[in-house]
């Protein structure tokens, strides 16, 4: 029977450079023989998820990404740049001076450009992540979800290009452009399904494992302008899709991202690192449930057949 198959499902959620924690639970996964029969992903879990669904390996895509941010194209980045202003609480007076200014000029450009990334510089990173190959052609099925920005829907990706999937999938608003596909205009998944945990449901899968890299909702942040209060109102929204989302999910890792922000790639190692802790913080977990759907498919099977039996 096909859907037997269909064990154990993954889905990775979406938070841009925290979720390289990924790359960490599948590395343990890996290492403790958890088989991964579905991978579902939102913008950066559709990244991690689509490569390693192409069979590269948790310890390559680490290589890769110790490469990137090593790499003169990210330090001559926007999204390296964006990093540094988000990322440095110990900073002085002159680099904080530094910092505002160059968020007053994406904010500026953000004004007069559907993102400040382009495609194609953002199509670079993905490329050096993503083969150039079909979604059906991958060795673990796989699922990338993104929005269409015109009608509000949730698109899934079944088939096509696996690169394009990957990039309308993690075309973060604002900062990337959005993809034009026909009639839709697509953008990141995570804005109506930042942990698509009903895509992996209606797979069939037995077991769904969500990756959850979102941060937590502070309570001891000022919101002293306008901007402050809109993005805490996106947070929250956010926020409370992602438990929504969650309440279906049968085991849910959530690796400690602490406070670091959706561009912070500088961070990485610590975050594969904080990944690969949480995952073996809930290995006894996902074998106590694995187990329990092998039993229940045991049973099934052998219903089955006292069933043809008759």
């Amino acid at each position: 029977m096909k859907w037997l198959k269909k064990r154990i499902g993954l889905v990775l959620g979406g938070g841009g450079a925290r979720g390289l924690s990924h790359i960490g639970v599948l590395k343990v996964f890996e290492q403790e023989g958890i088989p991964v029969d579905v991978i579902v992903g939102t913008s950066i879990g559709a990244m991690v998820g689509g490569a390693y669904a192409c069979g590269i390996s948790s310890q390559e895509l680490e290589k890769k990404v110790r490469d990137y941010v090593n790499s003169a194209e990210f330090r001559s980045s926007a999204i390296k740049a964006m990093g540094d202003i988000y990322g440095r609480e110990r900073e002085g007076l002159t680099q904080k001076i530094q910092s505002f200014l160059k968020n007053q000029l994406y904010v500026i450009q953000m004004l007069f450009k559907p993102g400040i990334l382009s495609i194609d510089a953002f199509q670079s990173m993905i490329h050096n992540f993503i083969p150039d190959i079909l979604i059906e052609d991958t060795r673990i099925p796989f699922r990338a979800v993104a929005t269409d920005l015109l009608t509000g829907e949730q698109i899934v990706f079944y088939k096509g290009s696996l690169r394009q999937a990957v990039i309308a999938s993690s075309a973060v608003p604002g900062a990337i452009e959005p993809v034009k596909e026909g009639e839709r205009l697509l953008s990141d998944g995570g804005i109506i399904s930042l942990i698509p945990v009903s895509v992996a449901r209606r797979e069939g899968v037995d077991l769904v494992i969500a990756v959850s890299v979102g941060r937590d909702l502070s309570t001891d942040e000022e919101f002293k302008t306008a901007k402050d209060i809109y993005y805490r109102a996106c947070e929250i929204t956010s926020d409370k899709l992602e438990r929504y989302e969650l309440m279906n999910a049968d085991i849910i890792i959530r690796p400690d991202v602490k406070n670091i922000h959706w561009t912070g790639f500088s961070e990485a190692i610590d975050l594969i690192r904080e990944g690969e802790k949480a995952a073996r913080e809930r290995i006894q977990s996902i074998r106590d449930r694995g187990s329990l759907v092998k039993t229940w498919i045991n049973s099934m099977k052998t219903l089955g057949s006292y069933r043809q039996k008759q």
